[in-house]
Formats: structure tokens, sequence, C-alpha cells
């Protein structure tokens, strides 16, 4: 049986990442100077205005103003010709501290929410990710590559990508279908644009998945000069979909960005696809898809469950047993596992958070308990 799945990346200069990466900037800019520092940072970006909120507890001094600066600067909105510019652009700052109830629970390492995680993982490809998501953030990230070293240096920073994959009897057959939308400069004609793209950014990056048949859509809409910083809203947050799995697996609904390790729907969405990840490389399933679920004030969570799609080699309650015989997944013991009070947040806002190779949460360093298991 066919079946088309499609996911969706974003670029860096996208108003949504511009919030997330300015979050996860001025998260990692306390941590450097505070490891225990409680950050919930929330930015919103709108025509000519930056608005950092949310509450933040730390000894570090933080210039949020010129962090928020630099990273618009950083992705390339450097002058007013993509209509928005890190030195035309109004910086307001609206911050508050941690309520001291919840720091209470949280210094006492409890979690202090309930929560519900999701992690995934399968042998689709080397990242253990769904190929469609994987493909996706490939071509947003050469469509930064190239824009950044003036290999097209008409390309301005905002832009989407999208891949429609063919899969025939869960197996990955082929891209069916392509589309990308990328700001540009008003000098360059869309009949270059589409040529470029086509050469310096799909066939350069997916080019043995690809075929006559493949349908692609560059620019669709035709001009794309006005990125949408200047014509819209971007909201820390709001990409959770294309932060995780692409929708293949089912997501709780919380985002990651200008959160600290302390929220354990951030770090427990990090241990859930580690543990995914290194029970699928252990060959005792070919696809996983664990559950944690947290309660309010109590530290590990309340019940751990793993679906395998049918695909185990030994019994799921046996996976799920491993797990909790050999991992400590209180929030404290997730920081700890996972060495995640340091800066390391920033470089996760844009492409992924999953399937990168320089972040704990990808180590493969637990196969063995589960290869135990075989």
């Amino acid at each position: 049986m066919k079946q088309y799945i499609t996911s969706e990346s974003v670029t860096s200069g996208h108003p949504d990442k511009i919030c997330d990466q300015i979050s996860d900037a001025i998260l990692d800019a306390c941590l450097a100077e505070d490891p225990n520092s409680r950050v919930a940072c929330e930015c919103l970006v709108t025509t000519g205005t930056i608005v950092v909120s949310g509450e933040i507890t730390t000894d570090a001094w933080v210039n949020f103003q010129d962090i928020a600066r630099k990273v618009v600067r950083d992705i390339g909105y450097d002058n007013l010709e993509a209509g928005f510019s890190a030195d035309d652009v109004s910086v307001q700052i609206l911050i508050n501290s941690q309520s001291p109830d919840i720091a209470q629970g949280v210094d006492t390492g409890w979690a202090w929410d309930q929560w519900i995680m999701f992690g995934y993982a399968s042998h689709e490809n080397d990242a253990y990710m769904p190929t469609p998501i994987y493909l996706a953030h490939k071509l947003s990230r050469r469509l930064e590559v190239v824009r950044k070293k003036g290999i097209l240096d008409y390309l301005l920073p905002d832009g989407k990508t999208q891949v429609t994959v063919e899969y025939e009897n869960d197996t990955l057959i082929r891209i069916d279908t392509i589309v990308i939308s990328n700001q540009h400069k008003s000098s360059v004609s869309l009949e270059e644009l589409q040529k470029w793209i086509k050469q310096h950014v799909i066939d350069h990056e997916l080019w043995d998945l690809i075929d006559e048949d493949t349908i692609l859509h560059i620019n669709p809409t035709g001009k794309f000069v006005i990125g949408w910083p200047k014509w819209d809203c971007g909201l820390t947050g709001r990409k959770i979909i294309i932060d995780t799995y692409g929708g293949i697996g089912r997501h709780w609904g919380w985002a990651f960005s200008g959160k600290d390790p302390s929220k354990v729907d951030r770090s427990g969405a990090y241990i859930a696809r580690y543990l995914a990840k290194n029970i699928v490389a252990s060959w005792v399933c070919d696809r996983c898809e664990i559950q944690l679920w947290y309660a309010i004030w109590v530290a590990d969570p309340v019940s751990i469950y793993i679906n395998t799609f049918d695909t185990e080699k030994v019994s799921k309650e046996s996976i799920v047993k491993a797990v909790k015989d050999n991992f400590d997944l209180s929030p404290n013991g997730i920081i700890q596992k996972l060495d995640l009070k340091k800066p390391i947040y920033w470089k996760t806002a844009t492409y992924w958070h999953f399937g990168r190779d320089d972040v704990s949460w990808e180590e493969l360093d637990s196969t063995d308990i589960f290869k135990e298991l075989l």
C-alpha cells in the first residue's frame, strides 16, 4: 500500500524562528554565568518591534536588548532591504522573576506542573528521524548556507520548505513533491531563482531520492521580496511540530525554546528522544515512541508507555522495565544525565532539536542496556 507523508521546515529568518532564537540566546546567556538560572522567556516580533517577556530568575547580568539585536543581525536582518533590521527595530523588555510557589517545588527536584512528553525514533535514516521532516530540515539549512556563503546572494532570510515522501508498505520509495518558498531581492527574476535553487539546494541535498516524476514548486506564488517579520507576527514556540518529528508520532503540545532544563516539558522531551533512539539503535525494535507522564510535585514519571508499532523483537514490558531499572527520570536525574545546565540551546532553535549530532540527547551510549534483552 502506498502512503504519502508531508512535513515542513522553516529557515532561521522566519518570524517564529526569530523568536525561538532570541528566547534561547537569552537562556544561554543566563546559563553561561549562572547554571542554576530559571528561565521561561517568550518573544514576539512584528513590524519594527521585538518584545521580550516572561519570567527569569538569575544571578547573571544579561543585556536583553543587545542579545535580541545580535540574534537578528546574525540571521541576516542587518539592513532594511528585507523589511526588518537589527539596527532599526524597537526592543521592549517585560521580564519578571519566577513565582516563589513554583520555585519551592523546582528546588526540590519535583515536576512543577503536569506534563506528557513523547520521544520517537526509527531506522529510516542515519539520524533515526522520520524522513519527511529530516529532508525538509536539510533543505532549509541548505538555503541558509547558500545565502550566507554568497552562492545565491540574492536570497533573504525568510523561507519555508515542504517535502512529501512516498512510502510503500512502510518502506521509503522516493520523494513525491518538494515546495520551497524563499524571500529574495527584487533584482532576481523568478526563472533565475527557480533554476539556481533547484541546482544548489534541491539537487545538492536530495538528488538520490528525486526522479523524473518528482513535482517541484519553487516560489510558486511568484514574487517574495518582503519577508514576514514586516507583515506578520512571530511568536516563541509556534513551530512545535517542526521542532519535533514533523507530524509523525504524537505531540504533547508544549514548546522548547526559552525554557531552562528544570522545565520538564523541555528536558523530558529530550530524555524521551534519547531513550527512543537508544532503544531503536539496539535493534530491539525498528520504531519506537515513548511517552513519559509527570504529575505536579512528583519527581518520577507517573507512567512510562512504549509503542513499537509491532516491530518489537522482545516484549514491550521488558523494554519498559529496562528503562525503569537503569535511568533516573526525575527532573534532576535528566539534567545530570544529559548535562543540560550549559549554554547549548540557541543552536537548537533552528532546523532541529532532534536528529543533530552535537547534543547529548542524541548520543548512543546506552544501547548495551537494551541489547541485553535480545
